[in-house]
C-alpha cells in the first residue's frame, strides 16, 4: 500500500513538469500539417497548370482558324503548317497528346448549317509537325446546333477549328492521374474571299 503511494506521489510530482515540457511538440505538429501543405503545394501546381493550357488552348484555336480564315485556297501542305503553327503555342507544355480539326461550314438559305469540307491533325510525342489526319465530320454533316445563332447568316461560309487535349498532371496526387481532357474551338470568318477553296475535298463555293 506504501509503495502505491509513493508511486501515486511521484507521478503527481512529475505531472506539471510534464506539462511544461514541450520537447518534440514541433515534431508532432509538422507530421500533422505537412499533408495538408503537400496537398496545398501539387494542388496549386497542377491546378495553375491546367489554367495554363486550358489558356492555351483557346489561343490555339483562335489562331488555327485565325490562319485558315486568311488563305483564298489551301492544300495539304497549307493546312499542315496551320496545324504547326498553332500546336506550337503549347509551348513549353508537351504539344502532345494534342487533337485538333479545322472544318468550312456553309449557312444556306434555310440557315441550316452543313460541313463543305473538314481535316484533322495529330502530333506524335518527339514530332515537331503535324500529321494530317482524316477528320471525325465529314462534308454535308449537319453541324446548325454547333453555331452560334448570331453567326448564322444566310449564304455566307464559316471556318471553324476545334482543339482536344489531354493534359496530364505530372503528380496525380490532386487531379486525376490518368488526366483531363480539355478542348475549345473558334469560328472566323473567311477574310480574303467568299470561302476557302480546298481542291483536295472537292470542295465548292455554292451559293444557295
Amino acid at each position: 500500500m506504501r509503495s502505491i503511494s509513493k508511486m501515486w506521489f511521484r507521478l503527481t510530482r512529475a505531472a506539471p513538469d510534464l506539462l511544461a515540457d514541450r520537447r518534440g511538440m514541433a515534431a508532432v505538429e509538422f507530421a500533422f500539417i505537412l499533408p495538408v501543405m503537400m496537398v496545398m503545394l501539387f494542388g496549386t501546381v497542377e491546378f495553375s497548370s491546367a489554367i495554363a493550357i486550358d489558356r492555351k488552348i483557346t489561343l490555339m484555336s483562335r489562331t488555327l482558324s485565325d490562319l485558315t480564315s486568311q488563305a483564298t485556297t489551301v492544300a495539304d501542305s497549307d493546312l499542315t503548317n496551320f496545324f504547326t503553327a498553332s500546336i506550337a503555342i503549347m509551348y513549353p507544355y508537351p504539344s502532345t497528346p494534342t487533337n485538333a480539326r479545322i472544318s468550312e461550314i456553309y449557312v444556306n438559305a434555310s440557315r441550316r448549317a452543313t460541313v463543305q469540307w473538314s481535316k484533322a491533325a495529330t502530333v506524335s510525342s518527339g514530332a515537331t509537325q503535324a500529321t494530317l489526319t482524316t477528320s471525325t465530320r465529314n462534308a454535308s454533316d449537319d453541324v446548325t446546333s454547333l453555331v452560334p445563332s448570331s453567326l448564322l447568316v444566310a449564304n455566307t461560309y464559316l471556318i471553324l477549328s476545334e482543339v482536344s487535349y489531354l493534359y496530364v498532371p505530372t503528380v496525380g496526387y490532386v487531379l486525376a492521374k490518368a488526366g483531363i481532357t480539355m478542348g475549345d474551338s473558334a469560328f472566323t470568318r473567311p477574310r480574303q474571299s467568299t470561302c476557302v477553296y480546298y481542291p483536295t475535298a472537292g470542295s465548292t463555293c455554292p451559293t444557295s
